[in-house]
């Protein structure tokens, strides 16, 4: 085994408290592209999260929905040939006050790739912040060989710049939310990670798939085990119990040429969308939802616990009648045995919601965990047919069916629907001044959206089913009291990546896979 000799503390401490936290990450090799976004939402950032309570105009609406969209368009994949992706569009439409979504994409540098991903929280949002800031760090490091990983550990116990190993696209208001103690605690963690990969030795496994699995694993369990070390008086918002006591789903993609991976953990989903030869288009779901509308995963905690269990480790369609999704990061209540999580809540209990240590515990958990974030992992062969790949939050898919979601996006990348001809119908002079005014709104605004995230959320929220925004409904929607929105939907993020045609057929021999690999 390698022995690890410790960087000085005092120089360690002095790299975490500078303010340029670019720094810190410049630090280990993790580059900011300026101008391009992960919405880490924070204090600092104001995201719209309150509703109007009176009438609100076109253009409010409009702000509402556009003040957090972002879109990136990838040029020659960061100067590489035969790009699989044109660019990508993201948006958050808030519901919670703070919203508890997030969402990154960024390209990695030292290995091949994309990845994106969306994250939803529950309890909170400090375990969806850290999780979207952390989550691509380790996989990147999963997929590095051993010899750049031995690279990057010389440079940083010899002080020296580190190469970059991955480019953040994030929205120009976008701002790290760690302090320095978080940054510090988060490299400390991350490098006992790179660390261990280098005594493992060897580039044999290095796969995608588990490097994803493995990077969703360490991640998880490094949470856990921050939140019981002992780090002084961290009070902030994503202090480690905070943070480890919260908790999200995340919903992973990573597209390199025709090979797209998917890791989903919780019930947020990734679906491709395809257009046959017909010009019909079609929804392909490449993600399982991790609930108790899952049978497989009602089966999978009945068996992993005793029978005397049975009737209370899914209650009421929730895991032990509290949470709905049954993987996730966090949400360590449902993962420790009582004693562990009786010393760290009293050890800290000025951090509980309202101090109350009693409603830490779940009465049914005899046997933890009961909640584990191994992702399911899926592969998808890309064929030039595949023209888009959408990954959204539960919020979007209680709102839409996969094929309406489709419908929206097709015809707002296509035109096709609001620039057929009428032809064939007996309308009167009434019914056809309807139907041309019905078009004209429509083509307004799609040309009005030139962000598809945007634009599927728009209809989510005020889609009548037929391809048209209902604006009546949507006043109504927008107009919803802060405490009634969130018994109407959930934070919705989108994130939709378009498929670069020429790029894909230049590596793609037309065949399929689809395959489970876990």
């Amino acid at each position: 085994m390698h022995k690890w000799k410790s960087v000085n503390p005092h120089g360690f401490s002095q790299l975490f408290l500078c303010c340029d936290l670019n720094r810190l990450w410049r630090f280990i090799g993790l580059s900011v592209c300026k101008g391009v976004c992960r919405p880490s939402i924070n204090q600092n950032r104001k995201y719209r999260a309150d509703s109007q309570t009176n009438q609100t105009s076109f253009p409010q609406i409009n702000h509402f929905f556009t003040c957090n969209e972002y879109s990136y368009k990838v040029n020659g994949y960061e100067g590489r040939s035969n790009s699989p992706v044109l660019g990508f569009d993201s948006n958050l439409l808030p519901s919670n006050s703070p919203p508890e979504d997030r969402w990154s994409a960024a390209t990695c540098l030292q290995s091949r790739g994309m990845l994106f991903g969306v994250f939803d929280g529950h309890g909170g949002y400090a375990c969806a912040q850290a999780v979207s800031e952390r989550l691509f760090y380790y996989i990147a490091m999963s997929l590095l060989p051993l010899k750049t990983l031995v690279d990057i550990e010389d440079a940083v116990e010899k002080d020296r710049p580190v190469i970059p190993i991955l480019q953040w696209h994030k929205h120009p208001s976008d701002h790290p939310s760690i302090g320095s103690n978080a940054g510090k605690r988060y490299f400390n963690s991350l490098r006992s990670y790179w660390q261990e990969l280098i005594d493992l030795g060897g580039d044999e496994g290095r796969d995608i798939q588990n490097a994803l699995v493995k990077a969703f694993r360490r991640l998880d369990n490094d949470i856990s085990l921050e939140a019981q070390a002992d780090f002084g008086e961290d009070f902030s918002c994503y202090a480690p119990i905070r943070v480890a006591l919260s908790g999200c789903t995340a919903c992973i993609a990573h597209l390199d040429g025709t090979h797209l991976y998917v890791a989903n953990l919780g019930d947020s989903r990734a679906m491709i969308g395809l257009q046959e030869n017909n010009g019909m288009w079609s929804a392909l779901t490449i993600s399982n939802d991790h609930n108790a509308k899952n049978p497989m995963e009602v089966r999978r905690l009945h068996s992993e616990h005793p029978r005397s269990e049975k009737a209370t480790v899914v209650r009421h369609d929730r895991l032990l009648g509290r949470l709905t999704p049954f993987r996730a990061f966090g949400n360590v209540k449902f993962k420790w045995n009582s004693e562990l999580l009786m010393h760290v809540c009293e050890r800290r209990q000025e951090m509980l919601p309202g101090n109350d240590i009693a409603s830490m515990f779940p009465p049914e958990a005899h046997t933890p965990p009961y909640l584990i974030a191994e992702p399911e992992v899926t592969y998808h062969r890309v064929r030039p047919q595949d023209k888009f790949l959408v990954l959204a939050t539960d919020g979007l898919w209680e709102l839409m069916h996969r094929q309406n979601v489709v419908q929206v996006l097709g015809e707002h990348l296509t035109g096709i629907h609001w620039q057929k001809p009428i032809s064939g119908l007996s309308l009167t002079l009434g019914q056809m001044q309807t139907l041309l005014t019905e078009r004209r709104t429509r083509a307004l605004s799609a040309l009005e959206d030139a962000n598809s995230a945007t634009h599927l959320i728009r209809h989510a929220l005020g889609g009548d089913g037929f391809g048209t925004v209902d604006t009546e409904y949507l006043f109504r929607m927008l107009n919803l009291p802060q405490d009634l929105v969130r018994m109407y939907r959930d934070d919705i993020t989108v994130t939709v990546i378009h498929l670069n045609q020429p790029g894909l057929e230049a590596n793609c021999n037309g065949s399929k896979r689809i395959m489970n690999l876990t």
